[in-house]
This record gives C-alpha cells, sequence and structure tokens, in this order.
C-alpha cells in the first residue's frame, strides 16, 4: 500500500493519521479537511471556550513536532464531493483529485439545523467557526437564551450561558431530557440540574416556529406559548457527513455501514468517527473517535477483518460546575439503584451520587454526578466482564 486517503481532518481522523504511521504505513498519507484549521477539540467549545476561560491553541490536538512527525500531506478547507469507488480516488470540490490504495472516511457529523430562514441570533455549536460567532454574541452584553434541545451540547450550552450571566431557557419536546441515553429515574436527576444551575427547563413540548424578521426576537412553542429570545441556540442532534457518498456503492443509513471492525463493503476503505455505523451501532462519543481508528487501520492495512472492536460505551458531560459519567449498556427494564450520595428534593446533592444499573442481579452500566473514583472502579469492572463475554461468545 503506497498512498492512503484519510477523509475528514477532526478528532478521528488524526487518530487514523496516528495509527497509520504507528502500525507502521510509510507511504504518502493525504488528510482532506472541510474546515481550514488543524485538527482541534470540539468538547470545549460549549464549556470553557464559550465562557471564555480557553482560547484557541488549548484546542489544538497537535503540536508542530507531532505534525512534522505524522509527514501528511493536508489538504484543508476544502470539501470532498464524491468517491470513485474503482480506484479509491477522492473528488474534492476545488477540482482536485486524490488517489490512493486504502480510504479512511472520518468526515464526522454536522449540526442539525431547524427548517425555515436563517434568522440572525440563531445558532448551532458544532464548529470553532460556530463557537467563535457565539463566543462574540454572548460576550456583548446580557441576553435571553433559548435553548433548544436537552441532550448533552444543549445542556452544556446551557450551563455556560448560565454562568455568563444571561437568563437561559431550555426547550425540549420529550418528557425529560436525556431519557434514551440515561432512563427516567436518573434523566430526571439530570434534568434536575438545570433547576439548581438557575436555567428553566421546558419539556414535553416542541418548537412551531422562530419569530423575528431579520433578528430572532422569541421562540414559539408548539402549545402557544411565546419565549422572548435574543439569542437562540439549536442544540437537537446532529447528521453523518455522507452526501459526498451518494451513488457510491456503499451502504448508508445514519451513517457508512461498517461491519465489527469498521471495515465497509468496499475493499480497502474503512469509516472511523461520528460517521460510522459499527456493527450496527453509530456512537458520537469522544471515546469512539478515539478507540476506532486503532482497530479500522490494521484490517485496512491487513487487507481484511483481522480485529474488531467491541468498547464499553462511554461519555461524559460537565454541567452545572458537576461531572457526568456514564459506562454500559443499559436496557429500558434494568432497575436503578442509588448507591452512594444523596438526593434532596429530587436534585443531586452536593457530594454527587453514584447510580448502578442493574440486570438480574448484575451490574450492566453505571451514572456518577461527581463521584469520579467509584465511577472508575465500577467501569473497570464493567469493562472486564465485557471482554470475558466477548471471549466466550468468539468461543461458542
Amino acid at each position: 500500500m503506497r498512498t492512503v486517503v484519510v477523509v475528514g481532518a477532526s478528532l478521528s481522523g488524526l487518530y487514523a493519521a496516528r495509527e497509520l504511521r504507528a502500525q507502521g504505513f510509510d507511504g504518502r498519507l493525504v488528510v482532506v479537511g472541510d474546515e481550514p484549521h488543524r485538527p482541534y477539540d470540539r468538547p470545549p467549545l460549549s464549556k470553557d471556550f464559550l465562557t471564555g476561560r480557553a482560547d484557541e491553541d488549548r484546542l489544538a490536538l497537535s503540536d508542530t513536532e507531532e505534525m512534522a512527525e505524522l509527514d501528511a500531506e493536508w489538504l484543508l478547507g476544502t470539501r470532498a464531493r464524491d468517491l470513485d469507488t474503482r480506484g479509491r480516488t477522492v473528488l474534492l470540490d476545488d477540482g482536485r483529485t486524490v488517489s490512493g490504495d486504502g480510504v479512511v472516511i472520518a468526515t464526522g457529523a454536522s449540526a442539525r439545523r431547524l427548517p425555515g430562514h436563517a434568522l440572525a441570533g440563531v445558532h448551532t455549536l458544532r464548529t470553532l467557526d460556530d463557537a467563535r460567532t457565539l463566543r462574540a454574541e454572548l460576550t456583548a452584553g446580557a441576553r435571553r437564551v433559548v435553548v433548544i434541545g436537552g441532550g448533552f451540547i444543549g445542556a452544556e450550552t446551557a450551563s455556560s450561558c448560565a454562568g455568563l450571566g444571561h437568563d437561559v431557557t431550555v426547550v425540549e419536546a420529550a418528557p425529560l431530557p436525556l431519557v434514551p441515553q440515561l432512563g427516567p429515574e436518573v434523566a430526571a436527576l439530570c434534568a434536575a440540574l438545570h433547576r439548581r444551575g438557575g436555567v428553566e427547563l421546558v419539556t414535553g413540548t416542541g418548537v412551531a416556529a422562530l419569530r423575528g424578521t431579520v433578528a430572532v426576537t422569541a421562540v414559539e412553542l408548539s402549545d402557544g406559548r411565546l419565549l422572548p429570545a435574543d439569542v437562540v441556540i439549536v442544540g437537537i442532534g446532529a447528521v453523518p457527513n455522507t452526501g459526498w457518498l451518494a451513488g457510491s456503492p456503499l451502504a448508508l443509513r445514519d451513517g457508512v455501514l461498517c461491519d465489527d471492525g469498521c471495515a465497509t463493503a468496499l475493499p480497502q476503505v474503512v469509516a472511523v468517527g461520528d460517521v460510522a455505523r459499527v456493527g450496527g451501532t453509530r456512537a458520537e462519543h469522544w471515546t469512539s473517535a478515539t478507540e476506532q481508528p486503532r482497530i479500522a487501520v490494521r484490517n485496512l492495512l491487513a487487507g481484511y477483518t483481522a480485529e474488531t472492536v467491541c468498547p464499553l460505551p462511554y461519555f461524559w458531560s460537565d454541567q452545572y460546575g458537576a461531572r457526568i459519567q456514564f459506562a454500559g449498556r443499559r436496557l429500558d427494564t434494568d432497575a436503578v439503584r442509588i448507591a452512594e450520595g444523596t438526593v434532596t428534593d429530587g436534585v443531586p446533592g452536593e457530594d454527587g451520587l453514584l447510580a448502578l444499573y442493574e440486570r438480574k442481579g448484575r451490574t450492566t452500566a453505571v451514572l456518577s454526578v461527581d463521584r469520579p473514583r467509584p465511577f472508575m472502579r465500577v467501569r473497570r469492572e464493567l469493562a472486564r466482564g465485557a471482554g470475558a463475554m466477548e471471549t466466550v461468545s468468539r468461543a461458542l
């Protein structure tokens, strides 16, 4: 293999480039990125960067020395628009083409947007440019902020806005935010953090329209209520960036379909990160974006699926001064038990809490609010158990 093209220059693309060199690939390495920026860390965008506690230099995922060691060609600020699978050639929107013996698809995902005309003051928060624009607006004076969507990005952004002194309301269409991820009992406890942080949480109703002519002035809810707004932040999920692959033989269904080793149906083409549906699951988490490239690159260089990836799901979120951590695989039928900490009036106490999800006497998942040490202990136990189960299933 003489040339590998990595399409996507964010976290998973950078890790794929690192793995290619670490696993002995010494040929031509080309990394294509639609943003003009070198790889940067996205999680701080909704937290320390938005509040001004971190500047752009702290977002960088690599330094000049590493970039030189990777010896890659970085084609930044240009978007892939097609993949000619016969020759594994990537067509760029500026007319250039890049051909390779192997291709790593790492194009990530884009923020979902509300339908309708664009109004000033309406933001998404996915990229560094998004965060720059939003930070400039939030530091210009007191604002009435409405966050649409109570997921992790919405909650983190609401927390940052409240910390800056703005009047903040979060609108969530479901009865509770984060129910699919955490279940109703624990989701209710995490939702209570909004109240503890001085943020109003409106649930059980969607958004009918945004009001305003040039700039947004209010959010109209499905139940008829009108929320005055100077700034609206839309946090309603993300869509995998697969549009450039339409018409290719690749199977696309909410992501690029891959086997358990990140390999697609096309030889010498793998996918990683937010764009990849690996073994039936697409996970938009930092850990997936950093763990999948090792397996994907090994299989790419081997020419077949020599190893599979089955990591224990893990994610974290920082909200209102609290760190929420979750690990494991829960089912809706699992029982939930508060193993440590206190809950007062439905709100986690200042000492945090540790919640265990249990099924037939076995712990299946764990959630922590500011209980990092016991959380890590249970997470390690779950990972060992998952590894043992995987070994047994392979033996069978």
